[in-house]
């Protein structure tokens, strides 16, 4: 079957497939990691409160037929020793039936995560993950010849993914427009990373210039993905690099790196060869019935994109989208809009069972959200710190707050274990504060002469009160 085989394609797919299996590991960590904190019986948005009220079909989820801690601590693990098998190649040496079956419990398995996981889980790299996670399942073993529709299908997505956010920026926010937002947007992203602050020093003529060429790669390069080779491998090189600026300037989770793996796709074998010199693929073989099937996904991912395209060239476009209960096709895109300032809750507590103007309040440290001054922001993606994302939200607005914030208070104040986890430091080690409170501060980051003087990364000024003090009595919401 020429016309259904890619034969210069078999490593392409093969560093594709561990690449997204990488991800897959990473993505069930946090979730295993977090999960008790966050979702759990006793969390502060508990997934069998959400079951109660959301039928199957809106959330499809093995969960609503069982739910305990322990079950879903077990099926993140289940996740983590699928996907490390994978990628050490494990699951392609197998046969082409139960290859395909790794790849569909690794995707359903993420589906039931992603479909509870309510506020923590609203962002577009979930929908992603699924989207590309449904191809992987249709995409073969090491004996079969990687199958060019689907290859394609993979160039589509990363297509929306580029495209998408490019058509988001340039009708949203005039920054984007003028070529200035980057003069904000190292310094307000939600979670800088260490080099950040170096970034948001370059030379203003510079960060114009980056602007532009993000408009480039994502208005203009996406569509030479469906350009023959060696074309599009130079497009899909083109976006890696890119993607690869974007990781080391701040933290999105694993969003960077899934548009790398959507790259590595597109980059023939004759590449590889070129750069690694290794000789030809082994014999692979189609089989009719896998092939019909793969005809069959290709169809129907065709049908499925009429709305996320529609959404494409629409005045009105939606940002990282799903159009159907299962995420298999969506719409993507990012930072239509740039902050200008970065405000900052900071979370505080006291011994004080009478708090007044001389109380000693002592300070909780996130892991990745910019607290103490002197501390450098810190690498974490593409690992997800959803607690430390949903604060940065929390301080743009105190709605982005609810339910969950007054939940978390509860916690610090009863020294929930599972919580604390979550924290860089806990400042009450041996008994919980009394009362627990939260202020909003304006952060920015040192100027050279600033940060040579004092050591420090940041400068902030407290501006109001986000949350006045709460004991596990009177807890109550929040304001600005």
């Amino acid at each position: 079957m020429e016309w259904f085989s890619a034969d210069d394609y078999w490593f392409a797919r093969l560093l594709f497939l561990r690449a997204l299996a990488a991800v897959y590991l990473v993505a069930f960590a946090v979730a295993l990691n977090q999960f008790r904190a966050l979702l759990g019986t006793d969390g502060m948005l508990p997934i069998p409160r959400y079951l109660a009220r959301v039928p199957f079909r809106r959330a499809p989820s093995i969960f609503h037929w069982h739910y305990s801690d322990r079950f879903f601590a077990g099926t993140a693990v289940v996740g983590v020793v699928l996907a490390a098998l994978t990628l050490v190649g494990v699951t392609e040496a197998l046969s082409l039936p139960a290859t395909m079956a790794v790849w569909f419990v690794l995707w359903a398995l993420y589906q039931s995560i992603a479909n509870v996981g309510q506020t923590w889980y609203a962002f577009g790299w979930e929908s992603l993950l699924l989207e590309v996670g449904f191809l992987a399942i249709f995409l073969g073993n090491a004996a079969t010849a990687p199958p060019f529709l689907l290859l394609i299908a993979l160039r589509w997505v990363l297509f929306r993914l580029e495209f998408g956010a490019g058509m988001i920026k340039i009708r949203g926010d005039t920054c984007w427009r003028d070529l200035t937002c980057l003069h904000y947007h190292h310094e307000t992203q939600p979670m800088p990373g260490p080099f950040s602050w170096y970034f948001h020093h370059l030379p203003a003529p510079l960060h114009r210039v980056e602007v532009a060429g993000n408009h480039v790669t994502q208005l203009v390069v996406p569509f030479a993905l469906f350009l023959p080779q060696p074309v599009a491998g130079i497009a899909a090189g083109v976006m890696i690099l890119t993607q690869l600026w974007l990781v080391i300037s701040g933290n999105f989770s694993w969003l960077n790196w899934m548009a790398i793996v959507l790259g590595l796709a597109v980059l023939p074998d004759g590449f590889w060869r070129a750069l690694l010199g290794f000789g030809s693929p082994p014999p692979t073989t189609t089989p009719l019935w896998w092939a019909v099937l793969v005809v069959a996904v290709t169809v129907l991912v065709l049908v499925l994109s009429w709305a996320p395209a529609k959404n494409l060239v629409s005045r009105r476009q939606a940002m990282n989208a799903s159009f159907d209960r299962l995420h298999l096709v969506n719409t993507y895109g990012a930072f239509g809009s740039v902050t200008k300032i970065r405000w900052e809750v900071v979370v505080e507590g006291t011994a004080d069972p009478h708090p007044g103007p001389d109380s000693a309040w002592r300070e909780y440290e996130f892991k990745g959200k910019p607290g103490d001054p002197h501390r450098r922001p810190a690498q974490f993606a593409p690992y997800h710190l959803r607690l430390d994302w949903l604060m940065w939200f929390a301080a743009l607005s105190p709605g982005y707050a609810e339910p969950w914030f007054t939940g978390f208070v509860a916690r610090l104040l009863a020294g929930d274990r599972a919580t604390l986890k979550l924290l860089r430091h806990n400042p009450f080690p041996d008994e919980p504060p009394r009362y627990v409170r939260a202020r909003l501060f304006r952060y920015r980051f040192t100027t050279r002469a600033e940060r040579r003087a004092t050591g420090d990364w940041w400068v902030r000024e407290p501006q109001s009160t986000f949350l006045p003090p709460a004991s596990l009595r009177g807890a109550t919401g929040v304001a600005r």
